[in-house]
């Protein structure tokens, strides 16, 4: 089994990343592969709605120059998806909603490419936006058909400067038990 994370910070090694971690943390001990894709310095460009994706039906965008094909090929082949971003004026980053709509149009184009896989988010926030941010993130998973596992809290760790989300006590017990109910779910389903 194998979790695919994508960190939509632009800070490389920061919060977010950090966040993510801790769930790794769980999914290793589990037996279950990671791997996190850092979308920072790796600029994606939004969707253009041509719809190319529908017509050509071969799981790829056409708009060349990023990375995002690659990035669609990594979720078709994860059991589960992990998307992470920090709060950006009570949202997503941009090049987070950039992967969220392009691969989402991909995916949904092309015969629910995602059905059924576990996605889970994670939120890094300094003060406020943390809910609207989550929810944007657990949009994408469910009008893809996935499953979402739940966890003591909603996932989201509280820390502006780098390491501060350590000192969250509540959001690190909430990462680690999302790993956990991620590695239950993911064995359930795949066991």
């Amino acid at each position: 089994m194998r979790v695919v994370a994508f960190n939509g910070s632009p800070r490389k090694d920061g919060n977010t990343t950090l966040l993510i971690n801790y769930v790794f943390e769980e999914l290793k001990k589990e037996g279950i592969e990671t791997e996190m894709v850092s979308l920072a310095g790796k600029p994606l460009r939004g969707c253009i709605a041509c719809y190319k994706c529908y017509e050509n039906q071969d799981k790829r965008c056409v708009i060349s120059g990023d990375e995002l094909n690659r990035y669609i090929e990594k979720m078709i082949e994860a059991d589960g998806i992990i998307l992470a971003s920090p709060v950006y004026f009570t949202d997503v980053t941009s090049e987070m909603k950039a992967l969220i709509d392009r691969a989402g149009f991909v995916t949904r184009g092309n015969g629910s490419l995602l059905k059924r896989k576990i996605g889970a988010a994670i939120v890094a926030v300094r003060r406020g936006g943390q809910l609207h941010t989550f929810d944007t993130l657990n949009h994408f998973f469910l009008i893809s058909q996935m499953i979402v596992p739940g966890s003591t809290y909603w996932n989201f760790g509280i820390g502006r400067n780098i390491g501060e989300v350590h000192q969250d006590e509540e959001g690190v017990k909430t990462m680690v038990a999302l790993g956990q109910n991620m590695a239950w779910l993911l064995k359930k389903i795949n066991g």
